[in-house]
């Protein structure tokens, strides 16, 4: 059985895994990268942006000239946040106002575990797979000029779109099934990261301590979710509360907040 990889602390087990994270950023972004050293919760100093910003993993190459950051994202997820931390490491790298130049490529590397919440301006909701996001000027012909190199990837593996290419895919299974079908997935364990992976979070696999905090972030999910959501009974009633003080009827209360009209009933005698 899988340990959930919409875990924090799973997550982080397969992901700060040296195997693990060159084979993931090898077919997700199609580059090879040597690193010795893999870091969680990194703060940078001074604050950029005067932002006090967390990543969860980040790493930078040996040769100094890649660093990638992978994003796991569970409750308010929006892209503005995703694009500030893409920003941020690459404003980090100018350490004063005479200095423009920007050494090295940067890579975030988005995890989505749950389906976009999002839509297009225009209002239409977004159900990729996969979304790119590349920093290079390009003409009025649409030609691209290659000067920066820094990308921005988002996965999402909640819509499956059969032209994901396959490599990308054995990565999105993995996230996928971890959380849907841990007891009996179905993985591509000849691509020797995903083999790595599977066996660090393989619910065996956990040392106790693991498990006690998994088990722990998994508690913190389920109080955050319900004051959310008690949080937003509150609100509605104090709207149907507001609605009943205007004169209007049990129906239209009704439409507007999504109550019954039993529990209008009840505001409407506790006032009295």
């Amino acid at each position: 059985m899988l340990g959930n990889l919409d875990n924090e602390v799973i997550f982080k087990k397969a992901f700060t895994d040296i195997t693990v994270f060159k084979a993931f950023v090898r077919d997700i972004l199609g580059i090879e990268v040597e690193v010795d050293k893999i870091e969680t919760e990194k703060k940078f100093e001074p604050k950029i942006g005067y932002v006090d910003f967390e990543l969860d993993i980040f790493a930078e190459s040996t040769d100094k000239r890649i660093c990638i950051e992978i994003q796991r994202v569970e409750y308010d997820h929006h892209f503005d946040r995703f694009l500030h931390y893409f920003l941020m490491l690459i404003a980090e790298q100018q350490k004063s106002s005479k200095e423009y130049n920007i050494e090295r490529t940067v890579y975030v590397i988005v995890v989505l575990t749950a389906p976009y919440k999002i839509s297009e301006k225009n209002g239409k909701p977004i159900l990729d797979e996969v979304l790119l996001l590349k920093l290079n000027p390009q003409t009025l012909q649409g030609e691209i000029r290659d000067l920066f190199g820094h990308q921005f990837v988002c996965l999402n593996p909640n819509h499956p779109n059969e032209e994901t290419p396959k490599q990308i895919r054995d990565w999105l299974d993995l996230i996928y099934q971890s959380i849907h079908s841990p007891e009996r997935p179905v993985l591509n364990t000849d691509n020797e990261g995903i083999k790595k992976a599977v066996e660090l979070i393989t619910f065996e696999n956990l040392t106790e301590e693991e498990r006690t905090k998994a088990k722990n972030k998994e508690a913190s999910k389920i109080v955050l979710a319900k004051t959310e959501q008690i949080a937003k009974q509150e609100n509605t009633l104090e709207i149907a509360k507001n609605f009943i003080s205007i004169g209007l009827d049990n129906e239209t209360v009704a439409k507007g907040t999504g109550l019954t009209v039993e529990q209008i009933e009840q505001l409407r005698h506790a006032k009295q």
